[in-house]
This record gives structure tokens, sequence and C-alpha cells, in this order.
């Protein structure tokens, strides 16, 4: 997978991609990066990327030519992919990341101002995607976000090649909690049921967790299956606690 970014701040990727798992995967091999400085592009003395908009408004508007000629300046791999960075994209979700990751390149525009030129995005531009419904100052952050969700789902660039599989999302839901050594702290003891090695009930029990905290903070991502067997759940546990009551 390479990732190819158009932005006109080119530095602040320095950090990103030299540390943790991305600078791992790049050392290795297994992702590749590209950062190309928009502003190398410009051709009149002051290097200007922006104008003002026709029809008037606030704010200037990325202009055609430095993009373009930024996006052309390399050859594109053949199954590849252009990206605009934009709150008027499709919602980033782990369907989305996992489809971007089936390609061999994708080409990150990274906007500023109001936004860049629309002859600019019907022209060369073959997704618009948003990281949520919120403005930023610029694409760059969201352009990180696409790096590292995606480069996750490369194989070999996770160490644990099934950490992928029971995250958050990758099976519907929200990811169940964990627990790590010591076994008690502050009084908090680890739940029993990790501890007795029965890894079918470790297994059922993770489940249960992840189906409850989906319902708790996201009901809409349950299917109608799941949403009765919490329902189920709850009819038990106060069963329970009736009967102890009485």
């Amino acid at each position: 997978m390479r990732f190819r970014v158009l932005t006109l701040f080119p530095q602040m990727f320095e950090t990103i991609m030299e540390t943790s798992i991305i600078g791992r995967a790049l050392a290795n091999n297994q992702i590749k990066f590209e950062c190309d400085d928009i502003r190398n592009y410009a051709t009149d003395k002051h290097k200007r990327v922006d104008d003002y908009p026709f029809g008037g408004g606030a704010g200037m508007v990325m202009k055609v030519e430095p993009l373009r000629d930024a996006l052309l300046a390399k050859p594109r791999f053949g199954n590849s992919r252009v990206i605009y960075l934009t709150p008027k994209g499709r919602t980033l979700t782990h369907q989305v990341v996992t489809e971007l990751a089936t390609f061999d390149e994708l080409i990150l525009v990274c906007g500023h101002y109001e936004g860049v030129d629309q002859r600019f995005v019907d022209r060369y531009v073959d997704d618009e995607v948003s990281i949520g419904d919120y403005v930023l100052t610029g694409g760059e952050l969201a352009a990180m976000i696409v790096i590292d969700s995606v480069s996750r789902l490369v194989n070999g660039v996770l160490t644990n090649e099934g950490s992928a599989d029971e995250e958050s999302f990758a099976n519907g839901l929200l990811e169940y909690p964990h627990y790590t050594r010591p076994q008690a702290v502050d009084g908090d003891e680890v739940p029993s049921v990790l501890l007795s090695g029965n890894h079918q009930e470790i297994e059922k029990w993770r489940y249960q967790q992840s189906v409850r905290i989906t319902g708790e903070r996201r009901p809409e991502l349950l299917s109608e299956e799941q949403v009765q067997e919490l329902k189920n759940n709850f009819a038990k546990k106060k069963k329970r606690v009736d009967k102890r009551r009485s």
C-alpha cells in the first residue's frame, strides 16, 4: 500500500510517519509514503495556491492548477484512488476503511481555507471522505487518520494478526473491556471468568460485554436479535435481584 499526500504543510506528517506502528510499517516496507508540497507547483512569483471565490463570500479557495500539477507530477498505480478530505464527504467508518485497504495506492488531497475549486474535484477526485461532522483548519489531520486506520489492515502491519478482527466495529460491535496484571488494584478485581482458563466461557463473556456496551453507547449498531438478547439478559438479571430481595 502506498500513501501519497498532497498538502501545503508536509512537515505535519513527519512525526506520525516515524513513530509507533506506522513508523515500523514504513521501515519494514509494508507501506510506502510520499508527501508533495502543493505550493511547489504554483507558477507565479508569490507561489500563490489560492484566490478569492467567484460570487464573493468569506475566505479563499485553493486553485485548480497547483493541485492538478501536483497530482499529475507522478504516475499513479493502476489500482489507486484519489481522495479529497472534506466535511462534505462520506463518513469514514470501519466499512469504508476496509474498502480503502483494498487499493494499492491512496492519494490524499488536503484542502485548506474554504476548500478547493470544484473543477479539480469534478475532474480528478474519485472519492470524498469526512472523518466526522465537524470542521478542521485543513485536511492534514484527517489524512493522518485515514493513513493510520487503513495501514492497520495491511497484511503484516499488526504483529498480532488477530487484533484487527476483535476491535471495535470489526464485527459490528464496540469492543469488550480489557484487563491486565495485577489481578487486584485498589480493591478492584479482574472479572473471575477471565481467570478461569475456560476459553469458551471467556469468548461468551466478551461477546456479551460487547453487546452490552454497544447497547449503552451505540444502540443503532445492534441487530434485532442482539437487542432481544440484551432484553433477555436484563430480565434474567432483574429476576435474580428480585429473588435475592424477597
